[in-house]
């Protein structure tokens, strides 16, 4: 199957955008739609039909900005580079795109996919001291294989399934996710205001808090492989359980951090933002931690999930606890004072037993997840490649 080689430039016109002065009310709010990279970047899917600002005639005349017809594919060339998003209908755009009109040889959803597999490759090309930018220069000259429009269409199917996959797995997991909360809503209601008017107990009452802290880097000693040292970047929420840390402790730094066990809650309680705090995990092995954060290893009188789950639910309870600093910072004193809800320990086993059930079957699609984005990166490699 022959495969032209050619340029960017000569498969598609590229077209800058611009902005009107944001100070003239005439210039906006009229029937020409103007996207931005914003836009772009808070779209589920690959075409956009509507954005947040518009244009009047009179916006447009101003600008250098010009009205892309439906079915070109807008690419942020700036702020960030690599968004990419194919028009429904006619578009301006602003001056952070290098968008494409394709020609006629040149299918807009291939050209879609090719720009969205080959971001880094682009971003690379990028030039500027404040910010990076990709120049319509540059992105003209970018070499690019051209198969034929059969091979274009059938190559953009591919990709949009496995894409598809994709999506399916993640929206998956987001329904599961508000399912066990709904769950914990039903059985306990809102943490926040306590409407069932539950037993409370502070969390020095349900378990050990622990503090964090790090052996001094001045001895290269306390670092090594006995046992991982995690941070909060390894406390994601979504995931339920501590990702892997990438830096450990020593047998010696193990003497000098602080540990705690399998079964404990790690909670980021110093955060570069006020937004980061409150997020939890649940260790599924020993470790050690630094101090931006706070463990709690449950007792007798909390089920684990049970506890866990509320941190999930009733994030504000901790947050609200929070300096008003800009970072963002709970002590251990503050932390070990908030109140949780305490109901009779049956109800806890019950809905731990569930949430136990909805972790497995979270852990179990986010591997599939994985297993569709690997998919979907040898799909987009060999396409190109003309492999497929």
């Amino acid at each position: 199957m022959k495969w032209t080689q050619t340029t960017l430039g000569d498969v598609a016109e590229i077209v800058s955008g611009a902005t009107p002065k944001s100070d003239v009310e005439e210039y906006w709010d009229g029937p020409v739609a103007w996207a931005t990279p914003t836009d772009l970047s808070q779209l589920n899917g690959k075409y956009i039909g509507k954005t947040a600002r518009t244009l009047s005639q009179a916006g447009l005349s101003s600008c250098s900005s010009r009205v892309l017809p439906a079915n070109s594919v807008l690419f942020s060339s700036r702020a960030p580079i690599g968004l990419v998003a194919i028009n429904t209908v006619p578009m301006a755009t602003n001056q952070g795109f290098k968008s494409f009109i394709p020609k006629r040889e040149l299918n807009p959803d291939y050209l879609f996919w090719w720009l969205r597999c080959h971001r880094e490759q682009l971003e690379d090309l990028g030039n500027g001291a404040t910010f990076k930018e990709v120049s319509k220069a540059v992105v003209s000259r970018v070499p690019f294989l051209l198969p034929s429009i059969e091979e274009q269409v059938r190559i953009a199917g591919i990709l949009d399934k496995a894409d598809g996959i994709r999506n399916k797995r993640e929206q998956a997991i987001g329904l599961v996710d508000e399912f066990a909360k709904s769950v914990f809503l039903e059985m306990f209601g809102d943490p926040t205001i306590n409407e069932k008017d539950l037993p409370k107990k502070k969390l020095r009452d349900l378990g050990k808090i622990v503090t964090g802290n790090t052996p001094p880097r001045s001895d290269a000693s306390n670092f090594g492989n006995a046992i991982e040292w995690i941070k909060s970047d390894n406390i994601n929420t979504d995931e339920h359980f501590l990702t892997r840390a990438t830096e450990g402790l020593s047998e010696e730094g193990k003497n000098r951090g602080r540990i705690v066990p399998k079964g404990s809650i790690l909670v980021t309680c110093i955060a570069g933002s006020p937004a980061s705090i409150g997020r939890a995990a649940i260790a599924d092995r020993d470790v050690a931690f630094n101090q931006q954060i706070n463990a709690i290893i449950p007792n007798e009188r909390v089920n684990l999930y049970f506890l866990y789950a509320q941190f999930l639910v009733g994030k504000s309870l901790v947050l609200k606890s929070s300096t008003n600093s800009m970072k963002g910072m709970i002590s251990k004193g503050t932390f070990q004072e908030i109140e949780f809800l305490c109901p009779d320990r049956k109800d806890q086993e019950r809905f731990g037993k569930l949430f136990q059930k909805h972790m497995e079957t979270t852990r179990s699609l986010r591997q599939d997840h994985i297993c569709a984005n690997a998919l979907f990166g040898t799909l987009s490699q060999r396409a190109f490649r003309g492999e497929l």
